[in-house]
């Protein structure tokens, strides 16, 4: 039985106090009842001796110091949870916002989630294919990894995550597609209203929706809904993997106003900040989201995480970009001079890599070659770094022939290779082959990664000279 209590002692921003408390807990739910018979929810979020303090999701104006009436629950915040959630709108906070009603919940579940014991997880293999040639070939997503894209404001990281969701597929050892068994997770944190509608009507459009679960948090949406958004998702996640079997895409954008939201709720509770006024569990906290991505032993499915990120002033030392480097396994980083160039997606090619990814690719993966031309393309497209930065000093014309054919290269690279249209689902085959062409511009000897057996297979001077028109 809850007991209800009369009265607040104090007021805060978005926070309560009550005094005389006793048997409550920490992030336990709360009703607050208005003079009016309004209700609106909260969430315990710090306890000190008798003293509680509760954060008021829908904010705390027109609360009575005298007359509120609040009543501890006796739980934390939980998640309705069923195989409808497939298709479904929600709230940051889960509640649904598609005009569909209510989720009729097989089960509630915590949206804290239980940790994954370490002995029990299983090393990621198999690859996602996205459909983009650059993060296919050189920096591939495996199911299990979390693979974050570091973008900077402005840039055309929404079009991506949209192109990402809509292209995804999981595929099984030799086979291309496998995608009966894929879903994708889509949570969207402090975005605007045509931000919201544009990821909303491109899933709808093209068709994906029905295997999307969506939770949109638009950016006047209480600062409390921003911090659940994430842990509301990769619960949803959790519960179609290890449930029913799944293999689970999350695409959270944009960890920055999550990191934002819980600095500013860290400085209403008063607490000493750190790093640019970000909490001092700033790295803890974002660890408790990123590792429930993984595979767990005995179950047959899988969550994969790509949280999107935007760098302020495009500074990766910054301690979001930063922390977040340290617990994902790997980066896709997004270059503001090929997104003002026009190549979409500008995927920095240098900076971006997946720690996975030898793993995952190969025979009986990908394709044998796959490895090998990787790493080709990544070491003659720092030659081509040189080569520009060598230009920079004593002009292009006073380049040597074989620079002068780096540059040449890095040119149709960007373009053809790392630059794809919006709508355009490369096949991984389409992409390996598409690289070789581009590799066949250089000279047979500047392949030294390669070995004879494969430049004999693949290497194809005519076939690079459609590039040369």
């Amino acid at each position: 039985m809850s007991v209800q209590f009369i009265g607040l002692k104090e007021v805060t921003g978005p926070l309560v106090v009550l005094d005389n408390v006793s048997d409550v807990s920490f992030e336990e739910m709360a009703e607050l009842v208005l003079e009016d018979g309004t209700v609106r929810t909260g969430r315990v979020v710090l306890l000190e001796g008798s003293r509680a303090v509760i954060q008021v999701f829908e904010g705390t104006s027109g609360l009575s110091l005298t007359n509120t009436k609040t009543r501890l629950l006796g739980h934390p915040m939980e998640l309705a949870l069923s195989r409808e959630l497939l298709g479904r709108v929600f709230s940051g906070s889960g509640r649904p916002i598609d005009g569909l009603g209510e989720v009729f919940a097989e089960r509630f579940e915590d949206i804290n989630g239980s940790p994954i014991n370490p002995v029990s997880r299983v090393y990621p293999r198999n690859y996602i294919r996205t459909g983009i040639s650059s993060i296919d070939a050189l920096m591939t997503l495996i199911r299990g990894q979390k693979l974050p894209i570091f973008s900077g404001s402005g840039m055309s990281h929404n079009k991506l995550a949209a192109q990402i969701v809509r292209q995804a597929r999981v595929t099984e050892q030799g086979s291309e597609d496998a995608s009966q068994n894929f879903c994708v997770v889509f949570a969207a944190m402090g975005v605007k209203n045509d931000v919201a509608d544009y990821f909303r009507s491109s899933f709808e459009q093209s068709g994906v929706l029905k295997n999307v679960v969506m939770f949109l948090n638009l950016s006047n949406d209480p600062i409390i809904e921003r911090i659940l958004t994430p842990r509301c998702a990769l619960t949803a996640a959790e519960y179609l993997a290890f449930e029913h079997g799944m293999h689970v895409l999350v695409v959270l954008t944009d960890m920055t106003a999550y990191a934002e939201a819980l600095r500013e709720f860290s400085s209403s509770k008063g607490e000493i900040p750190g790093r640019k006024g970000f909490p001092g569990y700033l790295y803890s906290d974002l660890a408790s989201i990123y590792e429930r991505a993984g595979i767990i032993q005995g179950r047959s499915g899988s969550v994969t995480q790509i949280p999107i990120l935007t760098m302020p002033n495009d500074d990766i030392t910054h301690p979001v970009p930063d922390l977040t480097g340290y617990i994902t396994e790997g980066q896709i980083v997004l270059d503001r001079s090929l997104d003002q160039m026009g190549v979409y997606p500008p995927i920095s090619v240098l900076p971006s890599l997946s720690r996975l990814m030898k793993d995952g690719i190969g025979e009986g993966y990908t394709r044998e070659d796959h490895s090998a031309l990787g790493n080709q393309l990544f070491a003659s497209y720092a030659k081509v770094q040189d080569a520009r930065s060598l230009a920079s000093v004593i002009g292009e014309e006073e380049l040597s022939p074989i620079d002068k054919n780096y540059l040449e290269f890095g040119g149709y690279f960007e373009r053809f290779f790392v630059g794809q249209s919006f709508d355009e689902n490369r096949t991984i085959q389409q992409t390996l082959d598409l690289g070789w062409k581009l590799l066949s511009l250089l000279p047979r000897e500047e392949l030294d990664r390669v070995d004879d057996k494969l430049l004999a297979q693949h290497y194809d001077p005519a076939g690079a000279r459609m590039f040369r028109g």
